[in-house]
């Protein structure tokens, strides 16, 4: 059984002419959350790249108190700021040099970005979820998107988090409502149809 199977309830293939990568936050900050999905990251951004699938980065970062909003209050202060090491994207991950990587404050890389221009205009209608934090950045993305009308694909073996039980609630939660459950292997298959 894949690392899915046992949670998606609806089946479907990405279409690499309407799809694009999201990314989300592999940062410094996150590294020993991020450093074991590495592998399956690196891997379907190689296997996107060569669909001609458009990939985007995100990095969240606070730059004042004016942009905290609740995560201020709800992490102790615990924040990632932007211009420190914590804040950038790790060394390992496959990113280039013309990969647009959109800056965002609080869980949903759609709010207070222009993502969701810069994926209309490219003519996207479909957004495959990787990244951290599984149950929040990665799951309140994924939720959003699926709300502005995007068909949603959520990454299993390419998403991480603290915890396994947090990560299988989320596979639970997105395959129930919102998203269509991947892994690099479906997505290597689905795009050596197209």
């Amino acid at each position: 059984m894949s690392s899915y199977e046992k949670f998606e309830t609806r089946k479907r293939d990405p279409d690499p002419k309407s799809a694009a990568l999201l990314v989300i936050d592999i940062q410094n900050y996150f590294y020993s959350m991020a450093r074991p999905v590495l592998p399956a990251l690196n891997a379907t951004l190689d296997i996107c790249r060569r669909a001609s699938v458009p990939v985007f980065f995100t990095r969240h970062c606070h730059k004042s108190p004016a942009d905290y909003g609740m995560l201020d209050e709800w992490w102790d202060g615990d924040l990632i700021f932007d211009g420190t090491s914590e804040s950038e994207l790790v060394p390992e991950l496959d990113r280039r040099v013309d990969d647009p990587v959109i800056l965002k404050n609080t869980y949903s890389a759609f709010r207070g970005t222009n993502l969701e221009e810069k994926l209309l205009e490219m003519g996207v209608k479909e957004v495959i979820v990787t990244g951290v934090m599984t149950n929040l950045c990665c799951e309140t993305t994924a939720r959003e998107a699926f709300v502005k009308g995007f068909r949603v694909f959520f990454s299993t073996d390419a998403t991480a988090t603290s915890s396994v039980e947090l990560h299988e609630a989320t596979l639970k939660n997105m395959a129930y409502g919102f998203a269509y459950l991947v892994d690099k292997n479906r997505l290597q298959k689905a795009f050596s149809k197209s």
